[in-house]
């Protein structure tokens, strides 16, 4: 078949913050043309710079890049002309309409005439755009943002599309109908670069490339990426109520590489093959039974057995949370009733209500522009709500937003930092914010930054560091003060596999200490984690329940049901159905 790319001992270097990274090391694969290929690997391992290699806008400091036969070094604006490129920020105007920014990609692209009319037509019925092709981009949903940035990338059919994380902080239902898009307006020939922190979407590709610090540590299709965990993944089933303490003891087990929640259960990696008998043994359990391997089993393991040298510090210690006995009570600290927030005309929350308790983890779930991030806003004191009651440990937000304000803590979804203060200012910042003095103030610093694993980067600008070493200090600067209550909006989107299941140890961690925490995420995997989920679209409420409630009410809607981002996307199918 027709060669698409090649590498060649490729070596690229940045300096950043008095320091030389070696973003790529000795690159070399070749691809074949018409091929749909993933790229994975944890943040800063390499991928962006790997896409911009291969568009054309880097050279690299060794080896040769050959992107459809030309040497991006001698012929860099020919590779850009064959190439399309969507990056992880894809320039919309958001003062624009949807049909004026892709008239003006087309202009770009130089779209004649007829076949410009005709593409133009096309896109907008397949981003399902048409309706909103006179609103402005800047009041677009996030997913639909994605749809018409992929659009624009592909107005002209492209023989090698470069994807850039497409679908970071995208609801799993905006997720698959990217990924149907994608497929629907390119050729058989076009040849795909796919790069994700979702490995579902990986392993639909024909091909995985894994990147670890530069390196290409594995390469193949999902099937033999995965052959080798044959006999070593299981489905542990427990109580509800003592699934943490479970996976607690299998995380510190000598036996186990990987527990996850999955499907209303445990998903257990195992470090040898085992039978169903001995792994029930080693994880306290009745039911264990094997299941296939997945791609993220496979790639969790890989990064394991390699090391990383920013690896995250696994378990939150004490410290992490206030320095109390977790208390055992039923006690609510927030609730809220018939809430509404409205902007202008747009009704962004619709007469919500709930209740969190002490304690609890507590997910809030939805699709881009349900509403989510608005009803946060609100809990937190940061926005006030156009009608209904928000009580917050016993605090109306409508008249004691600043005292409930200095109890709990706030993760924002783009991580509220400074990038020119160092990362030690940053923590000095929010230390002063929350109105911390004397030695409280210097035992809360050193014992955050130790605990988050931050003395490393101390002096560094918080804007040069990694996507991972940043949602630990935004996370660090959030719980300086001992909140009772943590509000995380999508703390970990686009981070790794591994990134997330240590962020996710603290927070276990943190809710046993006694802290409420409420959370926002697109992984439906992680919001198994939580006791209970709510699920809101178009800013009204759809359903609250436990993760295996949801989940059993989606396998009555759909049989074939078999985890909460299913029981999601049929949930969500479902009411808009009942609305067309």
């Amino acid at each position: 078949m027709t060669e698409a790319v090649r590498l060649e001992g490729v070596g690229k270097r940045f300096r950043a913050g008095g320091r030389t990274i070696d973003a790529l090391r000795d690159l070399s694969f070749r691809l074949e043309a018409g091929r749909l290929v993933g790229l994975v690997g944890p943040d800063g391992a390499g991928k962006t710079t790997l896409m911009r290699l291969l568009a054309g806008l880097l050279s690299p400091d060794s080896g040769r890049v050959i992107v459809l036969g030309l040497d991006t070094r001698d012929a860099a604006r020919a590779v850009q002309a064959r190439v399309g490129y969507m990056p992880q920020r894809f320039g919309l105007y958001d003062e624009l309409s949807v049909r004026e920014n892709l008239e003006l990609y087309a202009d770009l692209h130089g779209l004649p005439g007829e076949p410009r009319r005709r593409r133009l037509g096309e896109i907008l019925e397949a981003t399902e755009l048409a309706s909103f092709a006179d609103r402005f981009a800047g009041r677009l949903s996030g997913g639909m943002r994605q749809k018409l940035a992929m659009g624009a990338a592909l107005l002209k059919t492209p023989e090698l599309l470069l994807l850039d994380e497409p679908s970071v902080g995208v609801d799993p239902l905006s997720r698959r109908e990217l990924w149907q898009l994608v497929r629907r307006l390119t050729g058989e020939r076009t040849t795909i670069f796919w790069s994700t922190a979702y490995l579902d979407e990986a392993e639909r590709c024909e091909r995985v490339l894994v990147l670890q610090e530069g390196r290409l540590i594995a390469d193949g299709p999902p099937e033999q990426l995965t052959r080798e965990l044959e006999g070593r993944v299981f489905r542990v089933v427990t109580g509800g109520g003592v699934r943490r303490a479970v996976m607690r003891r299998l995380r510190r087990s000598a036996d186990v590489l990987d527990v996850a929640a999955a499907g209303g259960a445990l998903r257990l990696v195992v470090e040898r093959p085992a039978d169903p008998a001995a792994v029930r043994g080693i994880a306290g359990v009745e039911t264990a039974e094997p299941v296939p391997p997945r791609l993220e089993d496979a790639v969790v393991a890989l990064l394991h057995r390699v090391g990383r040298s920013e690896e995250t510090p696994a378990a939150a210690g004490a410290g992490t949370a206030p320095s109390r006995e977790r208390r055992e009570t039923a006690e609510t600290v927030i609730r809220i009733r018939d809430l509404v927030r409205v902007f202008g005309r747009f009704r962004a929350v619709d007469g919500v209500g709930f209740e969190v308790r002490r304690g609890e983890i507590f997910g809030l779930l939805g699709p881009n522009g349900a509403g989510k991030s608005t009803t946060f806003k609100m809990l937190c004191g940061l926005l006030p709500p156009t009608s209904g009651e928000a009580l917050v440990l016993g605090y109306d937000l409508r008249h004691a937003a600043p005292a409930a304000r200095a109890r709990i803590g706030y993760m924002a979804q783009k991580f509220s930092l400074y990038a020119d203060l160092t990362a030690e200012q940053n923590l000095r910042f929010a230390a002063d914010a929350y109105g911390l003095r004397g030695a409280r103030r210097r035992r809360r610093l050193a014992e955050t930054a130790a605990e988050f694993g931050l003395e490393p980067v101390l002096r560094q600008r918080s804007g040069d560091l990694s996507l991972g070493y940043r949602q630990r200090l935004s996370m660090a600067c959030a719980l300086l003060h001992e909140p009772e209550i943590l509000f995380l909006d999508e703390p970990t989107s686009g981070v790794d596999p591994l990134a997330r299941r240590a962020f996710w140890t603290r927070i276990l961690a943190l809710a046993e200490a006694g802290v409420t925490v409420m959370v926002t995420t697109h992984f439906l995997d992680e919001a198994e984690y939580c006791d209970r989920v709510a699920i809101i679209e178009r800013g009204r409420l759809l359903a609250v329940g436990t993760p295996e409630e949801i989940i059993a009410a989606g396998r009555r809607r759909s049989p074939e049901v078999e985890d909460l981002e299913e029981a999601f996307v049929a949930l969500l199918r479902e009411r808009r159905r009942r609305a067309a």
